[in-house]
């Protein structure tokens, strides 16, 4: 039986000394509940420093990590002086040099900050980040020296001192603790006008037991406070990153926390303290008395075995580690139940919502609707947008393919991939050939086969010169395009194949245009082929003329083609396809013009369908059998999973799916957000041909609407659908 998987810790917080020169009444080290520093040495002495460095590099070995941070702390780091500083870095440099690369960084009050310490952390790169609250009033609320004195210049100082010239590129940024009796935008001017590279606001440590101050009574206040400094921020243009703006970002989108204090992310950061002691996340001293012991230390155990303390995993378990209610909030990916401390109460222990809950819920819903207009991906609502972006991911996968062949391609690569960048300047040829549902098909056709280092892959490759050859005679350039023909068919995606031989591979020099195509194989005659005639040997691709949607072609000649659950054919009768079409533009017009300008491509299925091909937008696998009603229903239904998946490769719809389970209306049992977000896109879409589909549908949509897994984009496609389908 295996216990939790083990998360290594990439953030080690070292307490280069355990004392401080200010007396800040919100600290806390010195104030709240843990007053273990009184029995702990000033300064770390030099067999703990080599011990850390000797169990990092250990711990980083072991684990394969490609970086660590390492964070001087205390008390107040300065204090420590130049000389012990500098034996923390040479340790800590020469333990991971051979290991894994080191991120050095210092946290202090800067009282104490001199050029003699940033020549020392210049020298070692470490960058330097610095505890101010704001302009003069703010920061004298808290941050006095024992006697009541002001450390506010002191701490200009240090700032000025590290904005200069030579010591600029240490300055990591500006770190501030909120207090609601503080003007925000007085707070973050103050701090806007020192020029952070970054900024970072924290709510001061409390807990149920110790809960924080709110003067106006407000169980909204911090979010208020916070909202304030966004919207003067964002007003100002966002001049200066501000973390906790861009974690809520981040997950609004689909993305990761960066930060501890929200977010569903493990915690992976361990403190060293003066005498060796190994313990957890400093501010758990705000909750009771030894909340961060672990009873270890770095002379006798490993990183590991504080990894596997129960303390260090209940805040590595995600979702499974926040509390029940927090489980069913549409919030929790954003906040990820608050920062652990601020969850604690006596009797409960740390299994409560934040004593933030409410700031928290107030900020993240404040940022989304104040961004989400201008986040959301366009792709969602334009179908002119997703296009694009489909092109644009087309292109990106054949600049990868061009960087992992790694030149293996030879001079044959070479020369398509110039004429590709060639054509790529002067004309638009190249767009209908990213925009061919095929196309990234063959590309990742290729990567596959590339990592699984199988021979056919550089061949597979080389079909480049097909892709580049159709282009050149879609844009009129008139340029010969010498193409490979591994099976004697010379194949021109969006135009046909023309057979050339039956004795094997060939090559075959194209030259010509969209009209007319001329065809050289040597030692035989010229061939000349007109695109949209059939000719011997020669199979355009064919285009069934339907009204209404007179971009469709019937896609049978592609060798990529076969990318669905079903085997292929080719194209025969297409009245049931007519009739069909002629249906739906009559029941369901709206939906009938949707599918006429996003699908481009019906594959021909020997049965079943509609499917939807791997990575082939614009394309859809279908049966062409069937009654009128029969096909025009699976043309709806294929084209939703085909615009839902096209929609979901450019933009990330839902976050931790499979993490909650949703009642379904049209089943007993729950499913995921990913399933129920397709079945109810499907029966929106449906509606006109089966009415019933229409109540299910909002009933689903509703469900997503308050479900915690939708980001910013997969709430806006949430929302038109609900409007498509509650309008009368």
């Amino acid at each position: 039986m295996t216990g939790p998987t083990l998360v290594p810790f990439q953030q080690i917080v070292v307490k280069v000394h355990s004392r401080c020169d200010l007396a800040c009444d919100h600290c806390y080290i010195y104030e709240h509940a843990d007053q273990s520093w009184r029995t702990r040495p000033k300064a770390i002495s030099d067999e703990a420093i080599s011990w850390t460095a000797l169990r990092l590099a250990e711990h980083a070995k072991s684990h394969a990590l490609p970086s660590v941070s390492v964070i001087l702390h205390g008390g107040e780091p300065l204090l420590a002086g130049p000389e012990r500083l500098r034996r923390v870095c040479e340790e800590f440099t020469a333990a991971l040099e051979p290991v894994a690369a080191l991120d050095l960084r210092i946290h202090t009050n800067g009282i104490q900050l001199s050029s003699r310490f940033l020549d020392l952390f210049d020298e070692f790169d470490v960058r330097v980040g610095i505890s101010l609250d704001g302009d003069r009033k703010a920061n004298d609320r808290h941050r006095r020296y024992a006697d009541g004195r002001t450390s506010h210049p002191l701490v200009l100082r240090a700032v000025d001192l590290l904005r200069q010239e030579r010591y600029r590129h240490l300055y990591l940024g500006l770190l501030c603790t909120i207090d609601v009796a503080n003007d925000p935008v007085a707070v973050y001017d103050a701090l806007a006008e020192l020029e952070p590279p970054r900024i970072d606001f924290l709510l001061p440590h409390a807990t149920w037991d110790d809960p924080p101050a709110r003067p106006d009574g407000s169980p909204t206040a911090y979010a208020e406070w916070i909202l304030e400094v966004f919207d003067r921020w964002d007003a100002r243009g966002r001049p200066v990153p501000v973390r906790l703006f861009d974690s809520v970002f981040s997950t609004l989108a689909g993305g990761p926390s960066l930060t501890e204090s929200l977010g569903l992310a493990p915690s992976d950061l361990v403190v060293v303290e003066t005498d060796g002691t190994l313990e957890q996340v400093d501010s758990l001293k705000s909750a009771y008395e030894g909340a961060a012991a672990t009873g270890f230390d770095v002379f006798r155990h490993r990183f590991d075995d504080v990894a596997r303390h129960p303390g260090v995993q209940a805040r590595q378990l995600g979702l499974a580690g926040v509390s029940r209610t927090c489980r069913q909030c549409p919030v929790v990916r954003s906040c990820g139940g608050g920062l652990y401390t601020h969850r604690y109460a006596t009797g409960s222990g740390f299994d409560n919502t934040s004593v933030y809950c409410n700031d928290l819920k107030a900020l993240v819903r404040g940022i989304e609707e104040r961004t989400a207009q201008s986040t959301a991906s366009p792709a969602v609502s334009d179908p002119e947008a997703l296009l694009i972006l489909q092109q644009d991911l087309t292109r990106y996968t054949l600049a990868r393919l061009n960087e992992e062949l790694g030149g293996r391609g030879g001079e044959r690569w070479s020369a398509a991939w110039e004429l590709a960048s060639a054509i790529e300047e002067t004309s638009l040829g190249l767009d209908e050939i990213y925009a061919h549902p095929y196309t990234r098909t063959w590309l990742h056709t290729c990567l596959d086969a590339l990592r699984e280092q199988r021979p056919d892959a550089v061949p597979l490759a080389l079909r480049l010169e097909s892709y580049v050859a159709a282009a050149a005679l879609r844009s009129r350039l008139g340029v010969p395009v010498r193409v490979g023909c591994p099976t004697g068919t010379l194949v021109l995606p969006t135009l046909g194949e023309l057979r050339l031989t039956d004795d094997g591979p060939c090559e075959a020099e194209v030259v010509g245009g969209p009209d007319e195509v001329l065809v050289s194989v040597p030692g035989r005659e010229a061939l000349r082929v007109r695109p949209g005639e059939a000719a011997p040997g020669w199979r355009p691709l064919r285009r069934p003329g339907l009204e209404g949607w007179p971009g469709l072609v019937l896609e049978d000649v592609d060798p990529f083609r076969d990318c669905f659950d079903e085997p292929v054919r080719a194209a025969g009768d297409t009245e049931a396809l007519s009739r069909a079409w002629a249906l739906l533009r009559d029941t369901a017009p709206e939906q009938a013009a949707e599918i006429a300008s996003c699908l481009t491509t019906l594959t021909p299925l020997r049965s079943g369908g509609p499917s939807v091909g791997r990575h082939a937008y614009g394309a859809l696998g279908i049966s062409l059998e069937g009654t009128p009603t029969e096909l025009a229903a699976a043309l709806l239904r294929g084209f939703s999973r085909a615009k839902l998946r096209a929609i979901a490769e450019v933009t990330d719809l839902l976050a931790e799916d499979g993490a909650w389970l949703h009642p379904a209306p049209w089943q007993d049992e729950p499913l995921p957000a990913s399933q129920l977000l397709a079945g109810a896109y499907e029966r929106v879409l449906l509606a006109p041909l089966d009415p019933a589909a229409t109540a299910h549908a909002v009933l689903a949509l509703k469900a997503l609407r308050d479900a915690p897994e939708p980001t910013v984009s997969g709430k806006r496609l949430i929302a038109a659908l609900h409007k498509e389908a509650v309008r009368d």
